[in-house]
């Protein structure tokens, strides 16, 4: 296959079909960003570039199981090959099962959560540096989608919580490892983005104290232009943690 031209930065964009990653995928297209779109659904995915008009020629199509090394793999093979560098990782994609309590969790659900939320992650890291260390200019900067619940937990949350927390140590690890590399690593962590999997937030959601309250969600927006800023930096500048969220959300204060 011929290497389309690729005067501008390369972005990988995981979880790129729905929500924050499709967000995400078209502020970065906006910036001038070639922009590779992973996930499981190629439908979904061929819609988020649909949605791109006439610039979807900057972006490329890759559907990838981010639990499976061979699919991550070659996620990144073909983004090598069609536009010969990566300069950004957006570690987004993401799932969770319907709340239960603890002891009623099935190992299933438990491993289908960590596999993605945490494994995926981590392949998806570990690809990306081994191009961005070996690249001319080397370096290039990872972003992961952490969460409130990198924080504090949602009641009947086990395994997206421990996902979530282990995510910040993900983070913080890839942060130290890449200093030599010239690669740069954060998290933005997400309080009630208004997509599909928030919509029932509107609704009502179980609170800590047994009560079902409706909470107040933000345009994802938001979220994709607070990426779009941490990725507009230079290498030699980073954010390592930043917190954006819908402002009356029961986070602060305890409630």
């Amino acid at each position: 296959m011929l290497k389309m031209s690729s005067p501008t930065k390369i972005a990988i964009v995981t979880g790129a079909g729905s929500g924050i990653g499709q967000h995400t995928a078209h502020a970065l297209l906006q910036e001038g960003y070639s922009v590779v779109l992973a996930g499981r659904r190629p439908g979904n995915l061929e819609t988020t570039a649909a949605k791109a008009g006439a610039a979807q020629s900057r972006m490329l199509v890759v559907p990838t199981d981010v639990t499976n090394p061979a699919s991550v793999h070659a996620l990144f093979a073909r983004t090598m090959e069609t536009f010969g560098r990566l300069d950004l990782l957006f570690n987004n994609a993401g799932l969770n099962v319907p709340p239960v309590p603890l002891e009623e969790l099935t190992f299933e659900q438990w491993k289908s959560v960590i596999d993605t939320n945490l494994t995926g992650a981590f392949l998806c890291t570990q690809e990306a540096f081994k191009i961005m260390k070996q690249q001319m200019p080397k370096g290039g900067r990872i972003i992961n989608n952490g969460s409130i619940s990198a924080h504090v937990p949602r009641p009947n949350s086990a395994p997206y919580t421990a996902t979530k927390h282990a995510m910040t140590g993900l983070t913080k690890s890839t942060a130290l490892d890449g200093r030599k590399y010239d690669i740069a690593c954060g998290q933005i962590d997400i309080g009630n983005a208004a997509t599909d999997l928030t919509d029932k937030m509107k609704k009502g959601v179980l609170q800590a104290d047994g009560s079902i309250a409706a909470e107040p969600t933000m345009d994802p927006d938001h979220v994709a232009r607070a990426v779009v800023y941490m990725a507009s930096l230079p290498l030699d500048v980073n954010v390592p943690f930043l917190t954006v969220m819908a402002t009356k959300m029961p986070y602060g204060g305890r409630g």
